[in-house]
């Protein structure tokens, strides 16, 4: 099977600290699923960067989302990293958050530059928003997962 026949993929996880970099460095800040919400993903999911719905108390967001070992920083682990399209005052460390991965924006790749990364990630966050806007896609934010 390929990993389009996967999607949608269902996950949900405690968020757990991640590299620390997402709001510093990137101002993109991320929740991260621990790692045996990472393991979990079956082996045919290709690292790379994806979109779809997360839910965190109780309330939905768009998202964007990274899988993978983040070439630019050279990661030893894999890691799933989401980017609610939101913004927040506070960290939700502990919180539960569930996400539905609807679609594939494009594979993981290392970068020259930091400017070229924040250009990448600007790009995925706008191919995610417009994504969801789409019939195919917006129904998938009043599945029940997200809401029970």
């Amino acid at each position: 099977m390929a990993f389009q026949d996967y999607l949608p993929y269902y996950a949900s996880g405690k968020v757990v600290p991640g590299f620390g970099r997402g709001s510093k460095s990137l101002g993109c800040p991320t929740a991260n699923f621990p790692e045996e919400v990472v393991e979990a993903l079956p082996t045919e999911f290709e690292t790379g960067i994806y979109y779809g719905w997360a839910s965190l108390n109780k309330a939905i967001y768009k998202m964007v989302m990274s899988i993978g070992w983040n070439p630019f920083y050279n990661n030893d682990k894999k890691s799933m990293e989401i980017h609610l399209l939101h913004k927040f005052e506070e960290d939700f460390y502990g919180k539960e958050l569930k996400v539905i991965v609807l679609g594939y924006i494009r594979p993981e790749k290392n970068f020259s530059s930091m400017d070229e990364l924040i250009t990448a990630i600007k790009s995925d966050i706008s191919i995610a928003n417009k994504s969801l806007d789409e019939p195919n896609t917006i129904n998938y934010k009043e599945n029940p997962f997200l809401n029970s």
